[in-house]
């Protein structure tokens, strides 16, 4: 017993600094797989003090182990470079070496990338899977978006409709990026940046069947900028048929995406339709004892809150036909089915979803019901 004070020093500092490095927290991102996919959880645009952001590249590391994502990508600013008299760095490959280093024993993909910074219409573009950013450094944009596509880089269009841009706020597709959709030379879109949704970009999207992305483009704290608010941070979900790299940038490329902030889901419908399916389990379908009342409990898997409006032919008994399944938790609804059947759909619009502008999709679960 004499030597139980010295134990006690011994290992408690060695729990603190276990949990320190365990990254667990409260504000986990969780989305299911789907059928025949992985659902990667991905943020493909940030920033760090290696451009216009004002964290180290680890932070960024260790902010995506708290969010639970499976793969990020420092996406800093090559032509723009404020801290520049206090971190000089001829090579634009740095952060990403060190994010890289930080992230080497986790399962956190790195993705190599780097922002295009040009005035409009060019705007700004991030390039993802290059593999020098150096070379990406060309005053004339035109080289620089066929260096991008000779990397093997998955090009996309940030925040088309920021204000700074386009003061109306509504996105331009000018002669510039049809030239670059003609090329190869530019794949996706931010339909969701920080907190702004523009559904324009969305429309962009569709017409010309370019990938839908959602990001944070973080320059501060996740915490300060998104937690502190009650927001989670805005990501996009990639379904791939593996945890590879190879496989996230083939799923990119396919178009194979939702965008996701908060309670918003954002994506071509063959995407979300899947997505919302896997997103709802069923822990209880029974009549109530001598009715016809169909007594159903959702549960919701997903750390987004899950809006829907009753698309049956039947309706509720104590509920709204619209009703919120809130994230990691249930709902029971109350079904006045009439009839007693065996086999029920269950048909809901997703009205936090969108499959185009003011479009949303609607789900249909099939039921085996209990007797």
């Amino acid at each position: 017993m004499k030597f139980q004070p010295f134990l006690l020093l011994f290992f408690v500092p060695s729990l603190i600094f276990a949990q320190e490095h365990s990254h667990t927290s409260s504000r986990t991102i969780a989305f299911p797989d789907v059928p025949g996919y992985k659902t990667l959880k991905t943020d493909l645009h940030q920033h760090t003090v290696f451009s216009d952001g004002n964290v180290w590249p680890t932070i960024r590391v260790m902010e995506a182990l708290r969010d639970n994502l499976d793969v990020i990508s420092l996406t800093e600013h090559l032509e723009y470079q404020p801290h520049a008299a206090d971190i000089p760095h001829p090579d634009r490959n740095r952060s990403f070496n060190l994010a890289l280093a930080e992230a080497k024993d986790h399962e956190l993909l790195i993705v190599h990338g780097s922002e295009i910074t040009r005035g409009e219409p060019i705007g700004h573009n991030n390039a993802v899977f290059i593999q020098d950013a150096n070379k990406l450094l060309n005053d004339k944009a035109e080289t620089t978006f066929a260096e991008a596509k000779k990397q093997g880089g998955f090009i996309f269009w940030n925040h088309p409709a920021w204000y700074a841009q386009s003061p109306k706020g509504t996105p331009i597709l000018s002669d510039f990026q049809k030239e670059r959709i003609k090329n190869g030379e530019l794949h996706g879109i931010e339909v969701i940046n920080t907190g702004d949704y523009a559904e324009e970009s969305l429309a962009i999207a569709l017409e010309n069947n370019l990938t839908i992305m959602g990001t944070s483009d973080i320059h501060g704290l996740i915490d300060w900028d998104y937690v502190e608010h009650g927001h989670d941070r805005p990501i996009t979900l990639v379904f791939a048929k593996e945890k590879t790299e190879a496989s996230l940038k083939e799923a990119l490329f396919a178009g194979r995406t939702v965008a996701v902030f908060n309670s918003l889901l954002v994506g071509k419908e063959e995407n979300l339709l899947p997505l919302l399916n896997a997103s709802i389990k069923f822990k209880k379908a029974k009549y109530i004892d001598n009715t016809t009342i169909l007594e159903v409990t959702l549960k919701n898997v997903t750390s987004s809150d899950l809006i829907f409006e009753n698309q049956m032919p039947f309706t509720f008994y104590s509920s709204s036909p619209v009703f919120t399944v809130p994230a990691q938790g249930t709902k029971t609804l109350k079904i006045k089915v009439l009839e007693k059947a065996i086999d029920l759909p269950i048909k809901l619009k997703a009205l936090g979803a969108y499959i185009a502008p003011k479009e949303h999709p609607i789900v249909t679960w099939n039921l085996k019901l209990e007797e």
